[in-house]
């Protein structure tokens, strides 16, 4: 199959031959449709993810059929329609007989811990408890944008932030994961401050329910106290980085929920001070689980949200190695899918 091919950190890639992979007796394998390309893969490509062995194929946000289906899965044909979270949960750890898949303890992700999506086929472990069926309305271009940014987004402000309709939501950092959270919090009725140093990602913003847009400066945290009369209620890191996370616990209100999503490096230094005063509450949210997307797609469904507006460009694989390397200069606003069949 025709793949991109990582061989060295930080250089750029190019499309190679590579040898399909195969599906596990408890896997299946997908023709990819389209793979979204996110900021988590630009980390991959360069060396920050520890578990990325050389050569690599990137790839992590994927929908698509499945192509061949492995001895011991039950429920699933070849042709079904489906996309997967960029967690794979074994099914049998003590966090999944929880209902809590989305931090596995054998967990595998395509992209990272094996070859992902950036490819012709995919792999997919333990099927029975990582796929999730396609409805017919939904396109491969928008079901590529659930498995990580929009699922994860989605969790985070709904499940582990509990936003209520009526609060101040800050979102910090209007990329694709960023963007998501917007539109998922407007939709459950509260009002948001869309925060970011691209005026496009803003524009973006704006138009997918944000109240305010506000471009990133100083005293962002005393601007976005100012607009809500005494601070955010929930406050949501989309970016990954100790000042922004510094920014978005000194924007909310007393006794606020704070939401890291953003990775942030192992050297971070945070005066929490504010946290302690405050009696804020931290929280991490990693992903979604796939027995949780229905309740997503359902809202996909009905249109009270519209993931497939966050896809601003469709590139073929011949386009990917250009995409991933331009994002060392920053990202382009909205979200890029590949689409492994298509031209450059």
């Amino acid at each position: 199959m025709r793949a991109i091919l990582v061989e060295q950190f930080g250089v750029r890639p190019a499309v190679a031959d590579v040898p399909d992979p195969v599906a596990a007796d408890h896997g299946v394998t997908l023709r990819v449709a389209a793979t979204g390309l996110c900021r988590s893969d630009w980390h991959g490509w360069q060396g920050h993810d520890r578990d990325i062995r050389l050569p690599h194929v990137p790839g992590h946000e994927v929908a698509g059929t499945i192509a061949a289906v492995g001895r011991d899965v039950r429920g699933w044909s070849e042709g079904d329609r489906v996309t997967v979270p960029f967690v794979c949960a074994c099914g049998s750890c003590e966090q999944c007989r929880d209902g809590n898949q989305q931090v596995c303890l054998r967990q595998e992700q395509p992209g990272f811990s094996y070859w992902g999506s950036f490819a012709e086929y995919v792999a997919v472990p333990w099927a029975q408890v990582n796929l999730v069926r396609l409805p017919d309305q939904l396109g491969f271009d928008e079901a590529a944008t659930l498995g990580c940014r929009f699922a994860t987004a989605y969790r985070a402000v709904r499940q582990v932030g509990r936003v209520a309709a009526g609060e101040w939501v800050a979102v910090f950092g209007c990329g694709g994961v960023g963007l998501s959270a917007v539109m998922v919090a407007a939709a459950a009725g509260a009002a948001v401050i869309a925060i970011d140093v691209s005026p496009g990602a803003l524009a973006l913003a704006a138009g997918h329910g944000a109240a305010y847009t506000l471009a990133a400066g100083p005293d962002i945290a005393g601007r976005v106290r100012e607009i809500t009369d005494g601070g955010a209620q929930l406050s949501v890191d989309a970016i990954g980085s100790a000042q922004v996370a510094q920014s978005a616990l000194q924007s909310l209100r007393p006794r606020g929920r704070h939401v890291q999503i953003g990775l942030l490096p192992g050297d971070v230094s945070l005066d929490l001070t504010v946290l302690i005063s405050r009696e804020l509450q931290w929280l991490g949210s990693h992903g979604m689980a796939a027995r949780e997307y229905p309740e997503m797609l359902e809202l996909v469904r009905s249109g009270a949200v519209r993931p497939a507006g966050l896809v601003t460009r469709v590139i073929g694989l011949d386009g990917a190695p250009g995409a991933l390397a331009a994002m060392s200069a920053g990202s382009t606003p909205g979200v890029t899918v590949i689409r492994p069949g298509a031209g450059v």
